[in-house]
């Protein structure tokens, strides 16, 4: 797969291209790209995703999302690893917001060469979403492509979106999160410095900084995996501002106590995929009754994480 910003220097033929957010390459999402890409390569032709960063409606003054699910990278690594053999990640402004869709799908055909267009059936792009499926087909017919439209796929009797998936991690109900996405939701980071009070407990911790526009779980307590590399260890996550100690923090804060490890991890990229809340965040009466909730967490994390592969 490859990765890039721009079309300038983009010279494709027969392209078969999907256009969208895809933020979380959600279950929805999959299987579209599935279509795309298994149409594509039957006839040997490039399978290309047109994505864009920032989120639109960040820049239309609309309402933003709270956090991203994927970065830009990560949302390009998934879509490789379904089969996708280019990412196009545009930087959307005001001038591309301003572009009829006409103009954009011109753009589009002069360095990708459409032959397939594969949308949703929500899917609208353009100037005040003017460019509909229906618009769509016009265009295409002036334009040479067509159009291959695409079913939602439902959870629960609803069609499976970005937005309801960030709503459910801001609940912290991380176990219907990972269903709705098809895979574990992840924070991953480089290890930082912290102020030792985890090894003063007894409980070494990973101090993670990451993203800041990454969407962050409720606080709380959670059951993940930490992946060093390809390394998985089973861990306990603490999201929050540390409520027991005299001096709570400033702003949120992620760290992860990995189980069975021993080591210096400073500077080490840190994934830590979210398996299941174990408990809110809350203020302990004293040290002792903190250090004997982690090791109650530690037990349920490994009960947890036992049963997952």
């Amino acid at each position: 797969m490859k990765h890039v910003t721009s079309l300038d220097a983009l010279s494709l033929q027969n392209s078969w291209v999907t256009i969208g957010t895809f933020d979380g390459v959600h279950r929805g999402h999959q299987a579209l790209i599935r279509t795309l890409v298994e149409g594509a390569h039957q006839q040997g032709h490039p399978a290309v995703v047109v994505t864009f960063y920032p989120h639109p409606t960040a820049v239309l003054g609309k309402s933003p999302p709270p956090g991203y699910l994927t970065t830009p990278d990560e949302r390009a690594r998934y879509l490789g690893e379904l089969g996708v053999d280019w990412v196009i990640t545009l930087a959307f402004d005001l001038k591309m917001a301003s572009l009829s869709a006409l103009e954009f799908m011109q753009w589009l055909t002069t360095h990708l060469r459409v032959r397939y267009l594969v949308i949703g059936y929500d899917f609208a792009l353009g100037r005040g979403r003017e460019g509909t499926p229906e618009q769509l087909q016009v265009i295409g017919q002036q334009l040479g492509y067509e159009v291959i439209l695409t079913h939602p796929i439902q959870e629960g009797g609803q069609p499976i979106s970005s937005s309801h998936i960030r709503h459910l991690i801001l609940q912290g109900e991380i176990e219907s999160a990972n269903q709705w996405l098809g895979r574990l939701y992840s924070i991953e980071g480089t290890v930082i410095q912290g102020d030792g009070r985890g090894h003063l407990l007894g409980f070494p911790t990973a101090n993670l900084a990451f993203w800041p526009e990454k969407l962050l779980p409720a606080n709380g307590v959670y059951a993940t995996w930490a992946w060093i590399g390809e390394r998985r260890l089973a861990a306990v996550a603490n999201l929050g501002l540390r409520p027991t100690f005299d001096s709570p923090l400033p702003s949120r804060h992620l760290e992860a106590h990995l189980l069975d490890f021993t080591g210096n991890l400073y500077h080490q990229t840190l994934k830590l995929a979210f398996v299941a809340r174990l408990r809110p965040e809350q203020r302990f009466a004293n040290i002792e009754a903190l250090k004997a909730q982690i090791h109650n967490d530690i037990r349920k994390a490994r009960e947890i994480l036992n049963h997952v592969p």
